[in-house]
């Protein structure tokens, strides 16, 4: 549908890239993946027609249309009711409405045959073009990405710049371009909205190119990856997970290949050294010479990755009780955030506060901070020392400052070989550091504030949507700050790899009462999901600084087990477990297949035997859950009897 051949471009004297190919087919789910600054934007830019190239060629498919969502789109004002925008994609079948009405009204006033039969065509035209739907369709999209029902009528002019991008979203999405190009669409969405826009995407009927930093979202949209690196496009065919064991792979057999190079160049130039003065050595010296200079030099790999070695220590620790919130209540007009709720925070608690936009996640946060006035009781406990982290904190960078300057001015007390240590973990080295604030990209911004933050003597951090404008470097490097951080700390984050890494306690709002789910969020899904399929719903405890399950009601009337439903549950669990042994005697073969030498050497056999392993790996996955969910409903009815 799209061929991208042999692309170069340049800005000023830098290629961003050279000699660059790519393909997207008509149904391609594709992650365009790489480090910030590599042109990962400006490729989408360029695609669209917004950028022309230095070099190479473009060709799309005479149907091809693109539908493109960038940060630009934020900008984007209308006095319409945000329902009439999202309604714009449906261009021919509005304007048909309007036709029709305007012929309705002129009926009114004078009647002809002609009148009615154009009205006839375009009644037709209108219900051929699903106009009759288009309405149902615009407000189930707008909903599915966070809007209530009485927002849909609200001017689009009303919403912050983050709002008004999911309602080009929607546009965009309700248009059905046959490819759909985003980037970073998850930075305005809540975690509900993003779930919905997965699903959406997953099974859309057209090509899909995602630029994001959200290794969740890739995973459960993208079917193929593409990493922008070194001027040029790598593809992969999986997703994000299957990218990095791929990655691993080629960058193994490229190590080997140029280690045994430099060995062969070593013992070659030892041999043209030791014999060059020799006569009767002349030619095999020479030839030795030309074999050099033809040869095609192997690139050593560049890992782009970071390591945080560097103790993110404080001088005073905090009492147990760091935060302890009674009684409280908070209200805006009639909107109530919290009801009489409670709420404890231990020493050493990691909490990730999760849930839909305009539950009160930011509200709680500046609750828990001391900076919003509420009903009930906030009490901070011994010797707790905050710090804070929102967006709106790289507006208080001092953009004249130098990096290195700017972390002296923090209070922290750290000579500068600590400084030039922190700011290392955070991909500032060597000359980096006397870079002014003022010509940081967002991401580094966002670096040099998060540093900031961790080199304070805090022991209690607030941390607001921490990974947003992160590269995926960046945020491992965070996740791995915070998993070294011994204080204790709340983070807003709708990044579920990141929540998942850090949090030790699951914090949500519902019915006005802060809950808590003791565990990582990976079990708080499982947790969640398990209730959905039992049908049970039980809802967490409220939080009373530690967590009490709700406790099980009796059935008084008990209903007599369905032998007969048993009996066949128990003849698909046995069929289900044959499937799962045959599958993973499979596995096992295929991973001593991967293990022989002929294998791993041959690039071409290990991706296709790689290919096969992953399909077994997804077979066995999907047998797993069937074998869960029967297991579950068996359990289920032998306790209803």
């Amino acid at each position: 549908m799209i061929s991208i051949s042999s692309i170069s471009y340049y800005i000023g004297g830098r290629a961003l890239y050279e000699n660059a190919s790519m393909f997207i087919k008509t149904d391609d789910k594709i992650g365009l993946i790489g480090l910030n600054g590599r042109g990962k934007s400006t490729l989408l830019k360029i695609i669209n027609g917004d950028i022309t190239i230095d070099k190479g060629a473009i060709s799309k498919a005479k149907d091809c249309t693109i539908g493109f969502l960038n940060q630009d789109l934020l900008s984007y004002q209308s006095e319409d009711a945000i329902l009439t925008v999202a309604m714009e994609a449906f261009k021919e079948a509005v304007d048909t409405q309007r036709e029709i009405e305007r012929i309705l009204n002129q009926l009114e006033k004078e009647y002809s045959d002609d009148l009615v039969d154009k009205l006839t065509k375009l009644q037709e035209k209108f219900e051929h073009l699903d106009g009759y739907t288009m309405q149902a369709k615009a407000e189930e999209v707008l909903e599915g990405i966070g809007f209530t029902t009485k927002d849909l009528h609200r001017p689009l002019k009303e919403f912050s710049g983050g709002w008004r991008m999911r309602v080009m979203l929607a546009k965009l999405l309700l248009e059905k371009p046959s490819c759909l190009m985003l980037d970073e669409p998850t930075n305005h969405l809540d975690l509900p909205s993003i779930e919905w826009v997965e699903n959406y995407l997953r099974n859309y009927d057209g090509a899909v190119v995602i630029v994001s930093h959200d290794r969740t979202f890739l995973n459960n949209v993208i079917s193929k990856t593409v990493e922008v690196t070194n001027l040029d496009l790598v593809t992969y065919e999986g997703n994000y997970s299957y990218y990095l064991r791929e990655k691993e792979m080629r960058e193994e057999i490229q190590q080997n290949a140029f280690e045994n190079q430099q060995s062969k160049i070593r013992q070659t130039e030892r041999f043209i050294e030791r014999f060059r003065a020799k006569a009767t050595k002349s030619k095999q010296v020479q030839s030795r010479v030309k074999a050099l200079e033809r040869m095609d030099m192997i690139d050593e790999v560049v890992h782009d990755t970071a390591a945080v070695n560097f103790r993110f220590a404080f001088k005073q620790p905090s009492g147990r009780h760091v935060v302890s919130l009674k009684d409280i209540t908070k209200e805006y007009g009639s909107q109530v955030i919290l009801k009489h709720a409670n709420a404890g925070i231990e020493r050493g608690d990691k909490i990730a506060l999760i849930g839909a936009n305009g539950k009160g996640k930011s509200t709680l946060l500046r609750i828990i901070a001391n900076t919003e006035k509420i009903e009930g009781e906030s009490i901070v406990g011994h010797n707790v020392i905050y710090g804070f982290y929102a967006q709106h904190q790289l507006e208080s960078l001092h953009v004249d400052n130098e990096i290195l300057d700017e972390l002296k001015q923090a209070g922290s007390g750290k000579s500068e070989q600590e400084l030039r240590n922190v700011l290392g973990c955070f991909l500032f080295s060597d000359e980096d550091v006397f870079k002014k604030i003022k010509v940081l990209s967002g991401g580094e911004k966002s670096r040099v504030a998060l540093a900031k933050t961790l080199i304070s003597e805090a022991n209690f951090l607030l941390l607001d949507e921490p990974t947003n404008h992160l590269d995926f470097i960046s945020e491992n490097i965070l996740i791995q700050a915070l998993q070294q951080y011994q204080g204790s700390f709340v983070v807003v984050s709708h990044n579920r790899h990141f929540v998942n890494q850090v949090a030790n306690k699951i914090w949500y709002i519902e019915n006005h009462q802060i809950k808590e789910y003791p565990g990582t969020y990976e079990e708080y899904e499982f947790w969640k999901k398990k209730n959905e399929i039992t049908g049970l719903n039980q809802p967490m405890a409220e939080n009373k600084s530690e967590f009490k399950p709700a406790k099980k009601v009796p059935n008084k009337n008990p209903i007599k087990v369905n032998e007969k439903k048993i009996k066949s549950l128990n003849q698909d669990l046995k069929k289900v477990e044959e499937v799962i042994q045959k599958l993973e005697a499979e596995k096992k073969f295929i991973e001593a297949e991967m293990a022989k030498p002929e294998i791993y050497s041959n690039f071409d056999k290990l991706a296709q035997v790689q290919k096969t392993f992953d399909s077994l790996n997804a077979s066995l996955q999907e047998e797993n859950s069937k074998w869960e969910k029967i297991i579950l409903e068996m359990d289920e009815l032998e306790t209803a009897g």
